[in-house]
């Protein structure tokens, strides 16, 4: 199954498409609804789930260089969001999520991480103890708008210590986001790297 994006311009014309398109492909697999997540979803994951599964994917990695301008920033002071982005691998989880409830966790999902269909929503090949797995991922092309680019380390410091949104601010997701990913027995070198920086500039406590 594929759920590539289309030339729709971001908004909620190309994410509401984007869901009839993965609705549908979603209900032609006549399976439970899998889920691959990887940053917030770990921690917040706000859905029904019968399995919570580590997983490992190829060819896409997480990346703390999403711009958020609603959730954690704001049009004057932009805060960031991970995303999954192609090249290397990424551990994660796969939530199974029974087929009576697919149909309506799938559109609550899509409110909360789709609003504006900045991410390209795929089915990707998870590796688990149970065996490979094709689950829905959130990715992002380096071609959208919202991709930063690599970040120096004072522009990392500088949103870390004035960017907030509705949600909260970027530090508080980095920091919940590596708990998160630790509490499975997950570790991301950058992301803790990333924790360091703003521990030693004394915007958290250390891990």
């Amino acid at each position: 199954m594929s759920s590539h994006g289309s030339n729709i311009p971001h908004g909620p014309a190309r994410s509401a498409h984007l869901l009839q398109r993965t609705l549908g492909e979603w209900r032609a697999s006549e399976d439970d609804l899998l889920l691959f997540a990887y940053g917030s979803l770990i921690w917040r994951p706000e859905f029904a789930y019968v399995e919570a599964l580590p997983a490992k994917v190829l060819g896409f990695h997480r990346v703390l260089r999403m711009r958020s301008r609603v959730n954690r920033g704001s049009a004057q002071q932009p805060g960031l969001v991970l995303a999954l982005i192609s090249g290397g691998s990424c551990r994660g989880l796969v939530y199974r999520i029974p087929r009576a409830l697919g149909e309506d966790v799938l559109p609550v999902l899509w409110a909360r991480e789709m609003p504006n269909g900045v991410y390209e929503p795929r089915w990707l090949n998870c590796d688990t103890a149970s065996g490979r797995l094709r689950a829905l991922a959130f990715t992002l092309s380096r071609q959208s708008p919202n991709w930063t680019g690599p970040l120096h380390e004072p522009e990392l410091v500088h949103i870390f210590r004035h960017a907030s949104g509705r949600y909260g601010t970027t530090l508080d997701y980095l920091l919940r986001t590596v708990q998160g990913l630790r509490e499975h027995g997950i570790r991301d070198a950058e992301l803790e790297r990333q924790v360091h920086l703003a521990a030693h500039h004394g915007l958290c406590a250390p891990l």
